[in-house]
């Protein structure tokens, strides 16, 4: 078996926190002695242990002199856990195989150095385009300090997201919904405009797949939302925010605070409504990684206009409804030389609908 053999299992592994471990990244570890795998481990939930601790626990022998396959730097820091390094010099590992460096600059090489520091063997970037995509939110935060946005819709195969009259309770399949509640438990947060808060009443939580409710973020200029929403009337199963212009000495302000939800107020664009790019700079500085935007078609196109957006998830079902809402509106563009150009990654059928998962290039 060959150091990319391990690093595949190594990754599979960190695959199996993806719905708890945000904003931390997904990390596998792998143990091989003698040829043979003694220890594995991944990075369960956020705060918990580490994916190389949680394989030096699982290891049913002595690991001294074996060699540890991780997908991630390991840490040498203390943060809500102590360093792995510490762990893998204490138990005498002999050799270190890593995905990929850490971006962390509490992290960035320091792990390395200090393995190799105490004489051990250390071999980086095995596979390290598969780690880096394994946690491509992470390392987009960590190296531009903004979260990861992914814009998500559901759309008929005449690209429309609701009928004329607002109906868009189901456009896609059962089997999509659930989907949907997946991307929630990968991202750090969820957002929507009051609008779509106001026609749908969502709970925007993680309820069909096992997973971590995100932090609901709801736009909401000036501060219309109804007390009788589900995010403010179930302020116990996930937090929630509410982004306004409006100040703190704002009677509804009052009001919404006192419901349990945190209400901050963001600079206005030129349309006097919430600046985007100011309320993602908010979030990142509150530790959110990763944005699930799930609507409406003012948020989707203000976020497309402004370049905030890194990933747009389509579900299309197979369903024609004629006039109705578009996902984007108008983004300004007169030009195709001035398209939006995206990069298709992934295209697969999920139940009747067809999912395309892009980059924006």
């Amino acid at each position: 078996m060959n150091d990319e053999y391990y690093m595949k299992l190594a990754i599979g592994l960190a695959h199996k926190g993806r719905f708890y471990v945000g904003p931390n990244p997904m990390v596998g570890t792998v143990i091989v002695k003698n040829g043979r795998i003694i220890g594995r481990g991944y990075h369960k939930k956020f705060g918990g242990n580490h994916a190389e601790i949680n394989a030096i626990n699982n290891a049913g022998e002595n690991i001294a002199g074996s060699t540890l396959y991780v997908t991630l730097e390991p840490c040498c820091h203390k943060g809500k856990t102590p360093p792995c390094t510490y762990s893998i010099v204490k138990h005498k590992i002999v050799r270190v195989v890593i995905g990929t460096v850490d971006s962390n600059p509490l992290v960035s090489c320091q792990g390395i150095n200090y393995l190799q520091n105490y004489g051990i063997e250390v071999k980086t970037g095995v596979l390290e385009k598969e780690c880096r995509q394994l946690n491509e939110k992470f390392f987009y935060y960590m190296e531009t300090g903004l979260p990861f946005v992914t814009i998500k819709y559901d759309q008929t195969l005449d690209g429309r997201i609701a009928t004329a009259t607002g109906e868009s309770q189901w456009i896609s399949s059962a089997a999509s919904l659930k989907f949907a509640h997946q991307l929630r438990a990968e991202h750090d947060s969820i957002l929507v405009g009051r609008k779509t808060v106001a026609k749908d009443n969502p709970e925007l939580t993680v309820r069909l797949v096992s997973g971590r409710n995100p932090l609901r973020v709801i736009v909401d200029s000036e501060l219309k939302i109804s007390p009788e929403a589900k995010v403010l009337q179930n302020i116990s199963k996930a937090p929630t925010l509410i982004a306004t212009i409006k100040k703190a000495n704002n009677t509804k302000f009052k009001s919404i605070v006192s419901s349990g939800a945190e209400v901050i107020t963001v600079k206005a664009d030129k349309e006097g409504r919430v600046d985007l790019k100011n309320l993602f700079n908010i979030l990142a500085a509150k530790q959110i990684s990763s944005i699930l935007i799930e609507g409406g078609s003012q948020i989707i196109t203000s976020v497309l206009k402004n370049n905030l957006a890194n990933r747009i998830v389509t579900v299309i079902a197979p369903k024609i409804i004629g006039k109705g809402i578009e996902a984007v509106g108008d983004l300004n563009i007169r030009s195709l030389n001035s398209a939006k150009i995206l990069s298709i990654q992934k295209v697969r059928r999920n139940g009747n609908d067809i999912i395309i998962d892009s980059r924006l290039i």
